[in-house]
């Protein structure tokens, strides 16, 4: 699994270093459009931003749980940072398809991709009532309970 986490953060990485070429090579492209340069690079990099650190704490997860300290509030923590992750992330989706939405309606065009940020929209979702439903049993682990008391 770390491993896993660890290649979809180079992936991520990755893409934070090329996306900037991808989109002024767009920009020169369609420069009828390239006014929509800057929202679309700033929920891109929100969104890199913000599952990189549910990638990290997801990895922090893994190395508490191979330490026999899955009930911890460390764990409790890392989940909560998780589920704020994908809440944003959802949101970032969000604002991404009302640009594109716009940018459609301005130029004419077409807002093929859209499908594809509610097929991400549901993909997080997902994710962040998993990370709920792991975190109700840890608020309620006595461990847990007699350390905030």
């Amino acid at each position: 699994m770390k491993v896993i986490i660890f290649l979809a953060g180079i992936a991520v990485l990755s893409l934070c270093i090329w996306l900037p070429v991808i989109a002024v090579r767009d920009a020169r492209l369609h420069p009828d459009t390239a006014y929509f340069l800057i929202p679309f690079l700033v929920c891109a990099y929100g969104f890199c931003i913000a599952f990189s650190v549910a990638l990290y704490q997801a990895y922090k997860l893994l190395t508490y749980i191979e330490k026999n300290n899955a009930f911890s509030e460390l764990s409790l923590k890392s989940l909560k940072i998780i589920k704020k992750c994908a809440f944003t992330v959802i949101f970032l989706i969000l604002l991404g398809i009302v640009s594109l939405k716009v940018c459609a309606k301005v130029t004419g065009g077409d807002a093929a991709p859209i499908p594809l940020g509610l097929m991400g929209i549901l993909a997080t979702s997902i994710i962040a009532a998993i990370v709920d439903a792991l975190q109700k049993p840890l608020e309620n682990a006595p461990d847990i309970k007699s350390k905030n008391e």
